[in-house]
């Protein structure tokens, strides 16, 4: 997809205003075939200062785990971010236009005993009343592993 495409659509998406404050997402992940692997919950608190937002995910799933991921994310104008996290290799890069964002990054994900390095293409989609919607592929070298969806509500 083209994030300019999504130029015109609203509500505007900001990702330094949806993202202050508390924010729920529930999700699902599916592995490449389709089949429903996991389902989990989000609940997240963004702290914005100058051009810093620090965004703190606690993930609760289904079979139990529970995970948390902080964010620091960097607004750099233009509707430009960049992002770290202890399991983030690199930078995550991300986009926004009209109600859309673009987040790309690579992450070592937990895998039973061990982990992997995968990328995800991760698109959020607002909507009306604080709802936005999710959807992230993962892969590992250009092929696909499986989709995230989530549906995030912002409080």
């Amino acid at each position: 997809m083209d994030i300019s495409n999504f130029k015109q659509n609203s509500p505007e998406f900001i990702f330094e205003e949806y993202f202050s404050g508390n924010v729920t997402a529930w999700g699902l992940f599916h592995d490449r075939f389709g089949n429903l692997k996991r389902t989990f919950r989000v609940e997240m608190i963004g702290k914005l200062k100058d051009d810093i937002m620090v965004l703190d995910e606690k993930f609760y799933y289904d079979d139990g785990e529970e995970s948390q991921r902080i964010w620091t994310v960097k607004i750099h104008g233009n509707k430009t971010y960049t992002g770290t996290a202890d399991d983030v290799i690199g930078e995550a890069k991300g986009v926004a236009s009209g109600n859309a964002l673009n987040w790309s990054y690579d992450l070592m994900l937990n895998v039973k005993d061990s982990s992997i390095k995968v990328t995800f293409d991760d698109w959020m989609f607002l909507q009306e009343k604080g709802v936005m919607i999710n959807r992230a592929e993962l892969s590992k070298f250009g092929i696909k592993l499986g989709v995230v969806t989530l549906s995030f509500l912002k409080e």
